[in-house]
């Protein structure tokens, strides 16, 4: 049985599980109140005993099929958020005055598309060394995170993406990152093949790039590639 399905499955009890209906209540509550997507332990151990979280979510999912707002997993956690063809309601009419550089987005689309990559696998790829302060910057916002050390010489460590990088993106996993049809479709490639089969930016800059890391303004949700 897989790590999920026992987290899901339901416990033993002396005691008879609420209905079907009411465990569903129970689960949209917990989603509803909870601003971070959960996971299905998480909300198991907040139900009665005997309850089947995945059967409830299984259910959620149905009834909220074709609504304003939808329940969506989100890494191996779950989550009500906004539909997405309904997003640009939640839009304020503000003016963005801070960005990611160039160097920060390349740095986090190489993450997303090569993870678990090291630093020094970041550098090839992009031609240019990658400042501590990118690496740090990315990590803050908490869109990467460390990964496993590799088994290799000097055992360098890894770098991934995090939950909180997918559920700002909407995604549930890495593996649904766009190709590069979706990216030049989209105008963010041009036609002329990325270097180092790096599936989102092209070129390199020098290193006075590096130093333009600035942080998004508290509750802003950045985009991943300038001029998205």
């Amino acid at each position: 049985m897989a790590a999920d399905e026992q987290d899901t499955a339901p416990r033993e009890s002396l005691f008879e599980a609420p209905p079907m209906a009411e465990q569903e209540r129970m689960v949209e509550a917990i989603l509803f109140a909870t601003a971070e997507p959960v996971t299905a332990r998480e909300i198991a151990d907040r139900l009665p005993h005997g309850c089947d979280v995945a059967e409830a979510l299984a259910h959620l999912v149905r009834r909220y099929e074709g609504r304003g707002v939808r329940v969506q997993r989100v890494g191996d956690a779950w989550a009500m958020r906004t539909a997405p063809d309904l997003g640009f309601l939640m839009q304020k009419e503000t003016v963005e005055t801070r960005k990611l550089s160039r160097a920060a987005i390349e740095t986090l689309a190489i993450v997303a598309y090569h993870q678990p990559v090291t630093r020094a696998e970041i550098e090839e790829i992009r031609g240019v060394s990658v400042s501590r302060g990118t690496i740090d910057l990315l990590m803050e916002m908490e869109w990467i995170r460390l990964g496993r050390r590799r088994m290799t010489p000097g055992r360098p460590v890894t770098f991934v993406v995090t939950q909180h990088f997918l559920d700002n993106f909407g995604l549930e996993s890495a593996r649904d990152l766009p190709g590069l049809k979706e990216l030049r479709a989209a105008g963010l490639l041009d036609s002329r093949p990325p270097p180092g089969n790096m599936p989102g930016l092209a070129g390199s800059e020098d290193e006075a790039g590096e130093e333009d890391d600035l942080p998004l303004d508290d509750g802003s949700q950045g985009e991943m590639f300038e001029g998205d």
